[in-house]
């Protein structure tokens, strides 16, 4: 059977054969009609059977194929096979039908202006894609490079057409979007379409593109040829108009004028030859008959005569015709404008019809409807009269219902954005149903545990049992002691003989006492003594100091003014160095003062032998009272008694004569520490002597200077020797007070010794800046003084320097070889270095193996030029690399080249001992052996170091030089063109120095407006970058995570004033030069500019600025620490790069300023990377690049932490997962499944260490501080990712869900093996994720080795009484409460220190339960008879108490409470306990109301007034009374167990309010536990203090004794509060507390107070976790915040024992604090973390949560 078609005539038959028809032959014609006249019928089909199907074409057709059923000819917009489709550029429904068929997409408008390829309807909205010209959700405005209205009817999006004369950095021509004039004409253009040259220039500007300025002595010239122009003709003299003189405007806008003028005419001309043609036809037309046949047949002339007469009078009135008709014409074009324009409306009401039938998916029938009703109100409107004053009002209406319609469609597209989100909102639902999934799986596993602590408990009673009998067994060995002690008593009676003996005894203790009591005063004579000092000696030492500045101030007057190429200007910068230097040698004098005055220690030691005096004289009394007792019962035992008073009388005597003794020591070891002092202050004289004897010197020499090499050379010169003498006294001194601070126990001692240590680290500080090159001979050397820690050298090591070889030397000429650095051990093993061989730079390394060399042979050394060239080395594990960078003299071009290499055996770190490291440049001393490969003769030339690692470091920061004379081989100097722009211009601060620019009016005055600008590089987040004091008046912007932070108080009455990017509009600390201006308006308007963007301002008092001096990137520590320090957001220093720096458009160089310390010129760019990050352990950073980590990888990093566990890296691919982790301790590389671990488990001991991981298709391997482990990797066929791919990684920790927590310490110096680049250091600045990671610093440190050191085999678990329980009581340690404040929704209270608000944002009267297991509050005062209370809750726990009340037997009761989600209400009538329950669950999260009554026959549950449960009961004879306390949330512990299960008698964890009792609110609580004010926003993990007080106490956990250590976690939201208190009975005490952002220990051992205190350079309360850390081992207690340490040495009590005594956390009832106390306040705050000798305490545990002490939950905001 077959289909076959035949053309008969105009008629297409169409053949359906089947048998016996086998081919068309055989059919006749006749045959042929027939069977087309019996075909289906239309809208139906011929199957292949030979049936008729109806077509299936969705009612948009009618016609459909024979065989196929392929529908023909789709109407209503619709195609495909069945017209189920909607073509391109429609929407709809086509197989539903009207109205849902498809209409043309509304983009903008349906079918009038449809600029869309397609659209699609999502969640309830049109998505229209435009087509390449159009933009818009809508497609309702043209793309960028195009300009139109397509909202305008007829109009569409054309290409902006510039002739090219825009900015070519765009993309596309920069155009109005409407209009499509052009924007920015470039190439000295201008018009609509930048289509001719600028007034004052000539040329071609479509084509040629030559516009040439006009060189005609400032006139205007031709725009086409560039003929010069005439003046413009001047104004009459005569005439009061003033001359004004024409430009090129003038002249080109009355050239057009007159070309629209002609244009005008031609128009008009045409427009009277049209109209004349239509008069004259209608005159023709109305002519009479008579004229024409006048005309045609002249019969008489006379009458022609009249005729023509007539034809005149015709005339005239054709030409009024004609003007009429003109007029007429006039009328009927603005007639037929107005009729286009209602078409246009028509129209556009139509497509807008259609267009809001689709959006709002209309039916037909209310479309016909309103259809109808329209055109009912157009009849009517057609059948009333003509109305002026209606149309005016409809007309105004109209712009109403248009300006409404455009407000309706706003709300429809912001009602569809909304409908968008329901989606997201299902997702977030279904995850939080994910999670209470996951919730039902861990109760399950709590079943578990609760099962098996049940089991756990069986064996205990068993174990109790058996204790039972062994205390039986104990007891009877005890009467049997008994027995043996009365006998041993009958023994020792009657000693009376021995009385006399002991008399004698006792005469001579008093002796004894006397002689002491005379020493003591010999040795106070000694100590008064022993304080009086040389004050001469010292009085000098600062005279000298003051004629040093005096004549460095000389020095710097003689100096000023005098530049070459920056020559003389670094010497002034040298010698600035030393006229610091002399102020802090002055400073170091009065510390040197302090330091001599050894009274306090005396004093100390003469304390600590009367406290052993008096324990001893506390000894004997002890002995004597014990023999009076045994004188009054003697009778036998003479013999015993008299051995025994013996031996007491030697002890009491050799114990006198040791205190003798050791007094007699102590006060020679103070003469010893007294010469020393004395000593440090002679050799500090002797210092500065020849000092001053140098700057005379210099004064004299320069006091006539003029510009010559000589000067400079002995400027030079002797600020080398001064360096050189003043480097060697400073070991000196060190080394002494090294050894005084070693024998010196007292506090001020040590703090002042810290203090010289600081000036001196600061004058170092300052060297390392000296730019200035040394020039070396071949014999000479410099032993470099590096101020970086060499832990920081060991995975990554970056270093730069500038070179300038001396080629026409004859020694480089026969001995080219020379060395130029070494970085080392002293042994030649782990090393880097620096050498010039076989005429090729070289770098060589060595760690621990075999050497690496580097040549550099793309560039020989003899190609080198004769000015400074510029070499880095850099060094990432095995990895190196060395750069030669060679500037240009005649442009800004640079050469380039780089050389790498790598260690091919197991060695990547570089091992440097502290002790044993050297740094030599240019040559070494002669007794040092070189490694071979360096064993070179001395360099020949000049050399200027430039950065180690991330710090800026200089030559004249040496320890020692060798053979260097400045003399006869002054400094290089270096041509500007070695510098980089950015240095020429820029200036570094490292975070220790600052630049103080004095009388800032000298350059420009205060105004009406007063403008600071200044430009910042940095990657930091906090830094202070300019400061301004007056007083008490201060201002300061500072840099405050990452943001700006500007306060200032020019004496208000209402305090200081506040202006911060809270909006957070301008991040700052992106290693970018961000602009910042300061713009202080009409002296009470401050306003904040970034960038050239306004951030935020504010006004203030009228008050000008009342400051002179203003310090930039810092300011010394008196000032930061001052009274201001309360109103900075830090008191750190800024780190990074400034420049511009400018107040009132006048620009200030800082290096010349003379308050200006420790900068430096230039911007180096390894300084401002973000090499290393610190994780909070809810942290990460994120990355994708190109690698593939399981083909072929080699990657590691660095990291410190003090925590056991965490996720340090993490990368997947597909299912593949490679991670490295910490656990307890270890390292563990976990790669898909393969795991690998350290066998040390000791690295969370906060020091650095270095982990490398390596993929190959053998193996995994995992080093960790060069230990290796491996395994074989089990998928060594597979094929990976292509290394193409990117993919992502992160570092400290995933937002996915992984096995470990995230990480919490630090992680830098990262580097991976790519495809897409070299091995270079991760800049984590670049990263695209950063979140909550810190990318400066690291506040990682070592636990203090001195002590937890001690705690080896000898250490003791602390022991004593374990009787001293927490008591119940509470009389003793509860603490009362009148119920929790009121806190509303707006907190506005906050301590000005504080970044956090005192109280977060919480739901008003609502409280916050839940925690611990008995959270609650107690209602003391209740009614006696009460049947109806009501509640609002919220929760999402299943279980948990709500309300409960009892008699004292509870007997009678009645509770609220919730069991798997339900609400249950329970009380008892008689004996039968009556049980109402919902069948909902209402553990939803969200705010329910509930009423519960118990009446005299009956209980009710009412629910949300909406669901009323009820239970009948007999209540015939029954008395029901319940007596205080009423329990809300809770009950107390052991209430409740007899009538409710258990899971529901714990606290109920959620929100509280709205108490009322029989109607009336219960507001004020007797008691509160662990309640807080029910907090809105996000949480975390925690405990929080909230401001109402509270504390938390733990039992049995602490020791008071000799040895402890305590770790936790602060987040403060008050700058004072008590965070730890211990007492015990005997009266010693142990405080940690705060007050104003001071962290104080305070402890009393049982002999007297002493304490420790650490400030941090940055606030406490700045909104971040602060992490505190306590150790005390015996008399010496060490207190660590953030890394920052300090400790105190108290006297040592020979009677201390341990005490287990109770300890408050966060606050502590006012009858347990001592009057000593600086702060009684409770904390504010969080703390988390909480750890007790290296064991976790969970707060959810402890014996008593008492006030408003939130468990486990802390506001996050």
């Amino acid at each position: 059977m077959g289909l076959y078609s035949l053309l008969w005539g105009n008629l297409v038959v169409v053949v359906l054969l089947s048998p016996p028809f086998t081919k068309p032959n055989s059919l006749t014609k006749k045959e042929i009609l027939s069977f087309s006249l019996q075909g289906c019928q239309e809208g139906f089909y011929r199957t292949s059977s030979g049936k008729c199907s109806p077509c299936n074409c969705n009612g948009n057709a009618n016609r459909c194929l024979d065989g196929s059923g392929i529908c023909v000819d789709c109407q209503r917009n619709t195609t495909g096979q069945h017209c189920e489709q909607c073509p391109d550029g429609f929407i709809g429904d086509a197989a539903r039908g009207a109205p849902t068929f498809c209409q043309p997409c509304p983009c903008p408008l349906p079918a009038l202006a449809n600029f869309a390829v397609s659209c699609y309807r999502k969640s309830g909205s049109v998505r229209c894609v435009c087509k390449e010209n159009y933009a818009g959700p809508n497609c309702e405005r043209c793309a960028p490079g195009y300009y139109g209205n397509p909202l305008l009817i007829g109009s569409t999006c054309k290409k902006c057409d510039c002739n090219g004369n825009s900015d070519p950095n765009l993309i596309f021509e920069d155009c109005d979007e409407v209009t499509g004039q052009c924007r920015n004409c470039l190439h000295h253009t201008s018009g609509f379409q930048c289509e001719r040259c600028a007034p004052g220039y000539y040329g071609d500007a479509r084509l040629a593109k030559n516009c040439t300025a006009c060189n005609c002595g400032g006139r205007m010239c031709d725009s086409q040829t560039g003929e010069c122009l005439a003046d413009s003709p001047e104004a009459s003299t005569d005439t009061d108009c003033p001359t004004i003189s024409c430009d090129k405007c003038i002249w080109d806008l009355t050239d057009d004028i007159r070309l629209s003028v002609l244009a005008i005419d031609e128009s008009k001309s045409t427009l009277v030859s049209i109209s004349t043609g239509v008069a004259a036809q209608k005159h023709r037309s109305s002519l009479p008959t008579p004229l024409n046949s006048t005309l045609y047949g002249k019969k008489d002339f006379h009458m022609l005569i009249r005729r023509k007469q007539n034809a005149d009078e015709v005339s005239s009135r054709g030409r009024l015709v004609q003007k009429e008709t003109m007029e007429i014409n006039k009328r009927a074009s603005q007639l037929v404008q107005q009729l286009n324009d209602i078409r246009d409306n028509i129209e556009e009401i139509s497509s807008k019809s259609k267009y809001y039938a689709i959006q709002q998916e209309l039916n037909p029938e209310e479309i016909a409807q309103k259809r109808s009703m329209a055109e009912e109100m157009l009849k009517e409107i057609r059948g009333r009269k003509p109305f002026t004053e209606q149309r005016k009002l409809a007309d105004e209406e109209g712009n109403a219902a248009e300006e409404i319609l455009r407000q309706i469609e706003a709300l429809h597209e912001k009602y569809n954005d909304t409908r968008s989100l329901v989606t997201d909102v299902l997702e977030q639902l279904s995850e939080q149903d994910v999670k209470l999934s996951d919730l039902e799986e861990a109760l399950g596993d709590a079943l578990d545990y609760v099962t098996q602590t049940e089991d756990i408990n069986r064996e205990n009673t068993a174990r109790l049992q058996r204790q039972e009998e062994q205390r039986e067994k104990m007891k009877e060995q005890t009467d049997e002691v008994n027995s043996i002690l009365v006998s041993a008593t009958t023994i020792l009676e009657g000693p009376q003989k021995v009385s006399s003996e002991l008399s004698e005894i006792i005469k001579n203790a008093s002796g004894f006492y006397a002689e002491i009591d005379g020493a003591k005063k010999e040795l106070q004579e000694k100590i008064a003594n022993l304080s009086l000092f040389d004050d001469d000696l010292v009085e000098k030492a600062m005279d000298h100091a003051h004629n040093l500045r005096r004549l460095a101030d000389e020095l710097d007057g003689n100096l000023y003014g005098v530049d070459s190429n920056g020559l003389v200007q670094r010497a002034i910068n040298a010698s600035n160095v030393y006229e610091n230097i002399a102020g802090y040698i002055e400073e170091a004098n009065k510390v040197a003062l302090l330091a001599l005055n050894t009274t306090n220690r005396v004093k100390d030691a003469a304390v600590g032998i009367d406290t052993q005096v008096i324990y001893h004289k506390g000894k004997s009394e002890e002995l004597l009272i014990r023999a009076m007792q045994l004188q009054r019962t003697a009778h036998d035992s003479k013999y015993t008694s008299f051995l025994l008073s013996q031996s007491a009388y030697i002890y009491f005597l050799s114990f006198l004569i040791y205190s003798v003794a050791e007094a007699r020591e102590r006060l020679e070891q103070a003469q010893l520490k007294t010469a020393e002092a004395v000593s440090a202050i002679t050799t500090v004289t002797q210092a500065t002597t020849p000092m001053d004897e140098n700057v005379r010197l210099w004064s004299q020499n320069l006091q006539d200077f003029q510009h010559n090499s000589e000067a400079y050379d002995s400027a030079v010169h002797s600020a080398g020797d001064a360096v050189k003498k003043l480097t060697e006294v400073f070991p000196q001194l060190l080394d002494k007070l090294r050894r005084v601070e070693q024998k010196a126990p007292a506090n001020n001692i040590s703090s002042s010794i810290q203090r010289i240590r600081e000036l001196i680290a600061q004058t170092r500080s300052v060297a390392s800046k000296v730019q200035v090159s040394m020039m070396f001979e071949g014999q000479s050397a410099v032993e470099v003084n590096p101020k970086i820690n060499v832990e920081e050298l060991k995975s990554f090591t970056s270093m730069s320097l500038y070179i300038k070889l001396h080629k026409d030397n004859p020694q480089l000429a026969a001995s080219p070889d020379r060395f130029i650095l070494y970085l080392g051990n002293k042994n030649a093993k782990h090393y880097i270095g620096l050498a010039i061989k076989n005429d090729n730079l070289v770098y060589i390394y060595n760690l621990g193996g075999q050497d690496v060399e580097i040549p550099l042979d793309a560039k020989p050394v003899s190609t080198w030029p004769s000015y400074f060239s510029i070499i880095k080395i850099e060094r990432i594990g095995r990895h190196g690399k060395m750069f030669l960078t060679v500037p240009s003299l005649s442009n800004t071009a640079e050469e380039k080249f780089i050389k790498r290499g790598e260690v091919l055996g197991p060695g990547s770190l570089l091992n440097l001992e502290p002790a044993n490291a050297v740094f030599y440049v240019g040559g070494v001393p002669p007794g040092f052996k070189l490694p071979p490969g360096l064993d070179l003769p001395g360099f020949i030339g000049c050399l200027e170091l430039a950065t180690l690692n991330d710090d800026v470091i200089s030559l004249y920061n040496f320890k020692r030089i060798y053979n260097i004379d400045t003399t006869t081989s002054p400094p290089c100097a270096r041509d500007k063109l070695a510098f980089t722009p950015s240095r020429a211009v820029s200036y570094f601060f490292d975070g220790s120095g600052y630049a103080l620019a004095r009388n800032i009016e000298r350059r420009g005055k205060f105004s009406q407006v007063t403008r600071f600008d200044i430009e910042v590089r940095t990657p930091t987040d906090n830094g202070l970058i300019l400061l301004m004091i007056n007083g008490s008046m201060f201002f300061s912007l500072e840099m405050h995570n990452g943001f700006l932070y500007l306060r200032y108080d020019f004496g208000f009455s209402n305090g200081p004033v506040l202006l911060e990017d809270s909006m957070k509009k301008a991040q700052i600390n992106d290693a970018k030069f961000h602009e910042i201006s300061i713009i202080y308006h009409n002296s009470k308007k401050m306003i904040l500019v970034v960038d050239r963007r306004h951030i935020k301002s504010v006004d203030n008092e009228r008050t000008a600025m009342p400051f002179t001096d203003i310090y930039i990137g810092g300011a010394p520590a008196e000032i930061l620490h001052s009274s201001i320090s309360s109103h900075l957001a830090g008191s750190i220093g800024f780190k990074g790069c400034m420049k511009g720096f400018q107040f009132q458009k006048k620009d200030f160089n800082l290096l010349e300023e003379p308050g200006t310390l420790g900068i430096s010129y230039g911007c180096p760019e390894d300084s401002l990377m973000s090499r290393n990050a610190y994780f909070n352990g809810e942290s990460f950073i994120a990355s994708s690049q190109k690698v593939s980590l399981f083909t072929e990888f080699e990657g590691g990093f660095n990291f410190r932490t003090l925590q056991p566990s965490g996720l340090l890296f993490y990368y997947s691919e597909g299912s593949d997962v490679l991670s490295i982790s910490m656990e307890r301790g270890a390292v563990v590389l976990n790669a898909s499944g393969t795991k690998i671990q350290s066998p040390d488990r000791n690295y969370n001991d906060g020091k650095t260490h270095f982990i490398i991981t390596s993929v190959t298709p053998e193996r995994y391997e995992l080093t960790v501080d060069d230990k290796k482990q491996s395994k074989k990797n089990p998928a060594k066929d597979r094929a990976g990712k292509s290394p193409d791919s990117i993919n992502k990684f992160y570092f400290g920790g995933s937002p996915l869900r992984t096995q470990q927590a995230n990480f919490t310490g630090c992680i830098s110096n990262a580097y991976f093996t790519r495809s897409d680049q070299e091995v270079e250091v991760e800049d984590f600045q670049k990263y695209s994720e950063k979140v909550q990671a810190s990318l400066y610093g690291c506040p990682v440190e070592s636990p203090p080795v001195a002590l937890l050191q001690k705690k080896g085999k000898n250490s003791s678990k602390a022991k004593g009484n374990r009787n001293k329980k927490v008591g119940r009581d509470k009389d003793k340690i509860s603490q009362t409460s009148s119920g929790l404040k009121k806190l509303y929704q707006v907190n506005l209270q906050r301590d000005p220190q504080c970044h956090l608000p005192m109280n977060p944002k919480a739901t008003e009267h609502a409280y916050q339960f839940g925690g611990t297991a008995n959270s609650r509050q107690e209602f003391d005062h209740i009614p006696k008879d009460f049947t109806q209370f009501s509640i609002s809750l919220k929760t999402h726990s299943s279980h948990g108490m709500i309300f409960y009340v009892s008699d004292q037997k509870e007997i009678n009761f009645m509770a609220l409470f919730v069991a798997h989600g339900r609400l249950i209400f329970m009380f008892n009538a008689g004996h039968q306990k009556i049980r109402i329950k919902s069948q909902e669950k209402y553990n939803d999260g969200l705010w329910h109301n509930v009423i519960f009554i118990k009446g005299k026959n009956t209980g009710r549950l009412i629910i949300d007034g909406l669901r009323v449960l009820e239970e009948s009961f007999d209540g015939n004879g029954n008395t029901w009374q319940v007596t205080e306390p009423l329990y809300i949330g809770g009950v107390a512990p052991g209430k409740a167990v007899k009538n409710i299960q258990i899971n529901s008698v714990y606290s109920f964890s959620g929100c509280l309010s709205n108490l009322q009792l029989n109607g009336r609110s219960l507001t004020s609580a007797s008691q509160t536990f662990s309640v807080t004010p029910c907090f809105e926003g996000p949480s975390e993990t925690g405990t929080y203090f909230s401001s109402e007080g509270g504390y938390v106490v733990l039992d049995e956990s602490f020791s008071l004794g000799l040895k402890f250590e305590v770790v936790f976690e602060i987040r403060p939201r008050s700058s004072s509060g008590i965070l730890l208190h211990g007492h015990s009975v005997n009266g010693e005490y142990l405080n940690m507390h705060m007050r104003n952002g001071q962290v104080t220990v305070k402890l009393n051992n049982g002999i007297r107070d002493f304490s420790t205190s650490v400030t941090l350079k940055q606030s406490l309360c700045d909104g971040r976790w602060h992490r505190i850390a306590v150790i005390r081992d015996a008399n010496v207690v060490q207190l660590d915040v953030d890394s920052e340490v300090n400790h105190v040495v108290g006297p040592l009590n020979p009677k201390a024992i341990d005490h287990r005594e109770p300890v408050f956390i966060g606050g502590v009832p006012e009858s347990l604090l001592t009057s000593s106390l600086t702060t009684r306040n409770s904390f504010v705050g969080c703390i988390r973390n909480f750890m007790i000798d290296e064991k976790p305490v969970s707060f959810s545990k402890a014996a008593l949560v008492s006030g408003a002490v939130s468990i486990n939950t802390c506001p996050a905001a």
